[in-house]
């Protein structure tokens, strides 16, 4: 039976792209070698690496502009201190949207001042904080584009002359945006590019240099930028599926094709959310993800009647994080507006049964 993957992360990939990364692991391009025990100094992987950061600035917009793709590991974990690292000199803002902007505020609090521009916490986070404001003698404001456990997301970015840092892990290639106003971005490439084990960093090249501290070489975006992204063993087989993933989504149009699906599929299940008198929505309306759909269930004694609906359907990962129980739909890139349809099915039957 198909199975509808709507895992939060790692989560569903294109079908075609999984098939061709299969063949790789085999042989490479009928190398007679396998894609994972090829030379990362080789000519074949360094192609792939240099295709996948040139598919990375070409997708947002970014080429010729200044900006460097970087494929680093340890995860967008791992940047909630490499950013602070390379560009907190003296004061930096965070706005607080949820787990993962209190992550990255614990982090950055190691290397120098750090104001809470704006918090939703109060409110277990089910919306975007507004209306705030930005002093300007900060060296960065960073922002978590979207987010994966509250199902909330950034629809308008703030206007300032403060450096933008936004970690775009759950929506990265998702919507279209002039990617030119941040001055870094990061995102995890297990949700919409490829497997755990790497992560896309972009950044402008001119926002760095300008800390004072010596930066060890590991964490050093400029000793990456230098290495062309390999100053160390790359994770190969992340970064071949995510070049894959990056190709076929220039093959079906780039941003800009991907966002029409994405927001029929949002549409869809928010429309049934709304309707359905046995569900209700975590998010504020205003505020609600198009990647990450939170809801709950109203009446509790439908819920063994759901799950079970559910699990004779295919429905996969659903299941709510416990922050905010219920349930959650996550709908990246690769997932079929057919997928949310089955999903939508059910829980229409549910009303009707109830």
């Amino acid at each position: 039976m198909k199975k509808h993957n709507f895992s939060a992360g790692p989560c569903i990939l294109p079908k075609e792209v999984m098939q061709k990364a299969s063949e790789a692991v085999v042989e490479l391009d009928g190398s007679g070698l396998s894609l994972i025990e090829i030379s990362h100094r080789s000519k074949a992987f360094v192609d792939i690496m240099e295709t996948a950061r040139s598919l990375a600035l070409e997708l947002l917009g970014l080429e010729g502009k200044g900006y460097q793709a970087l494929f680093l590991q340890g995860g967008a974990s791992s940047q909630f201190l490499n950013v602070a690292y390379n560009l907190l000199e003296k004061r930096a803002g965070y706005v607080n949207t949820g787990t993962w902007s209190l992550k990255a505020i614990k982090e950055a609090r190691l290397f120098g001042e750090v104001m809470e521009v704006a918090s939703s916490q109060e409110d277990n986070f089910n919306h975007i904080p507004k209306g705030y404001t930005i002093p300007g003698d900060m060296d960065y404001l960073h922002l978590t584009s979207n987010n994966t456990i509250f199902g909330t997301q950034i629809k308008e970015f703030p206007k300032t002359d403060v450096p933008l840092v936004c970690d775009m892990s759950s929506d990265i290639f998702s919507r279209q945006l002039d990617f030119s106003n941040f001055d870094l971005i990061y995102a995890g490439a297990q949700k919409n590019m490829g497997p755990a084990g790497t992560t896309l960093v972009v950044v402008k090249e001119d926002a760095l240099g300008k800390v004072s501290r010596k930066i060890p070489s590991m964490l050093d975006y400029k000793v990456h930028i230098n290495k062309d992204s390999m100053f160390n063993t790359p994770p190969v087989f992340a970064v071949y599926v995510s070049m894959l993933t990056l190709q076929w989504l220039k093959d079906l149009g780039g941003i800009a094709a991907i966002e029409e699906i994405n927001d029929k599929k949002a549409n869809l299940i928010y429309s049934e959310i709304d309707l359905n008198p046995v569900f209700s929505g975590f998010a504020a309306k205003d505020d609600r993800s198009a990647m990450n759909a939170t809801f709950n269930i109203t009446d509790d004694t439908l819920k063994e009647t759901f799950d079970e609906m559910c699990k004779e359907a295919g429905i996969n990962g659903i299941n709510g994080h416990r922050s905010v129980g219920g349930y959650r739909a996550s709908m990246y890139n690769a997932l079929s507006l057919e997928s949310v349809g089955a999903l939508v099915d059910i829980m229409s039957e549910l009303e009707r049964k109830g």
